[in-house]
């Protein structure tokens, strides 16, 4: 009798037991980073990233295929960068697409014309500038990302509540927040593959 209500528990138990939720960052998109850039030029060129797809002659790896195939849903942010990358992992199946995902803005501090930086390193100053100084220049602040990070967060627990896997293909820097958030409510990163295009985190509830 004993073993036969343990094992009750022990299915009743499994079968509430949240999905995971996945999130991958988009692939490489269609623009040049090798430009010396002052800020002015910066927060153009910024613009135009957030405007294009990816890059031809990429595929999604096998890790981000398989995450999408045992997924219950898929949600991508709605850049084109990251709609195209959720295309290339689901091969033919249908994804959501929802603005609560995309990236937090990197609005360049106002540093004179003759700075000229790399894309990647003034990518690095502008989210100094706007985490630690509050710059934002009438955008998204830190504190309001920060609270969009938490509805994402609650989003993807809701939707994984059932026991299906999420997977969410979106941005490197915002993905990190969302990770944060799900980790303040005892989730547990459980497969790390860093920020890079195309990489993965997953996150289980233990």
């Amino acid at each position: 009798m004993v073993d036969v209500i343990a094992d009750t528990v022990f299915v009743e138990a499994d079968a509430a037991r949240p999905g995971a939720v996945v999130l991958a960052r988009h692939g490489e998109p269609d623009i040049s980073r090798k430009v010396r850039l002052s800020a002015d030029e910066y927060r153009l060129w910024w613009g135009r990233y957030e405007t294009r797809g990816l890059r031809a002659g990429q595929t999604a790896p096998a890790c981000l295929q398989d995450a999408a195939r045992r997924s219950g849903a898929v949600i991508a942010s709605i850049r084109p960068r990251s709609m195209e990358t959720a295309a290339a992992a689901c091969a033919g199946r249908d994804f959501a697409r929802d603005p609560l995902f995309v990236e937090a803005p990197l609005p360049p501090p106002h540093w004179p014309a003759w700075v000229k930086l790399s894309p990647k390193l003034w990518g690095f100053i502008a989210r100094c500038w706007w985490w630690f100084f509050d710059h934002h220049e009438g955008q998204e602040t830190r504190a309001q990302a920060e609270q969009r990070a938490a509805q994402a967060a609650a989003l993807l627990i809701e939707m994984s509540r059932d026991g299906q896997d999420v997977l969410v293909v979106a941005h490197g820097f915002f993905n990190g927040m969302v990770g944060e958030a799900l980790k303040r409510q005892g989730w547990r990163c459980t497969e790390d593959q860093g920020f890079r295009y195309w990489r993965l985190r997953r996150f289980e509830r233990p």
